[in-house]
């Protein structure tokens, strides 16, 4: 099980995927795709009421301005009371910088990190970078980062409007989502 928690922003998720609303549980992280120029980093954040990717961004760098530009991206779509929000992530440098670090405080976010060396404790994002993987991108060859980008696009639009999710009743992420806005709100939101 192992692994350490960040002396600064502890494991306030603990593995609790299934949450009842969306909007108060994100979970982000970053994934590499390589084309025939460069690596192209993905970073995107999913909503754990409906498995929904809510925002993301892609560049050449996988710096806290990618980490950061994917959050930003999430809360411009969906318009979360951030208040109430958790965000969840691994320890990458991208997530423990000053950068995104302030972006989460103005905002008022509450932080989470998974344990040192955890990958369990991310385990719905990394299942979904795995499925985009295996589902799309591993029988593609990508002549350079645009069509990385054109075709990691594609497969949000899929994997959010189009492909069953078994964890949420066989339905799709934004159908749960859309339902999941129509339920009266619980005002504490947070774990």
């Amino acid at each position: 099980d192992g692994g350490i928690s960040n002396t600064k922003v502890g494991n306030v998720l603990n593995r609790q995927f299934n949450q009842p609303q969306a909007n108060t549980h994100w979970v982000t992280d970053i994934t590499y795709i390589r084309n025939h120029q460069c690596w192209s980093y993905l970073a995107a954040v999913l909503d754990l009421g409906a498995k929904e990717i809510v925002g993301w961004a892609l560049s050449k760098t996988p710096d806290a301005q990618l980490a950061t530009l994917a959050l930003k991206n999430a809360i411009n779509r969906k318009r979360p009371m951030t208040s109430n929000l958790l965000v969840h992530s691994d320890q990458g440098t991208q997530y423990t910088s000053n950068m995104f670090d302030v972006y989460c405080d103005q905002l008022k976010i509450t932080r989470s990190m998974s344990r040192r060396g955890n990958c369990w404790d991310n385990a719905v994002m990394e299942r979904f970078f795995r499925n985009l993987k295996t589902e799309r991108l591993n029988t593609l060859s990508f002549i350079n980062h645009e069509a990385v980008i054109a075709e990691v696009e594609s497969y949000i639009y899929f994997y959010n409007y189009k492909r069953l999710n078994s964890a949420i009743g066989y339905t799709t992420p934004n159908k749960k989502y859309n339902e999941l806005k129509k339920q009266p709100k619980n005002v504490s939101g947070k774990t």
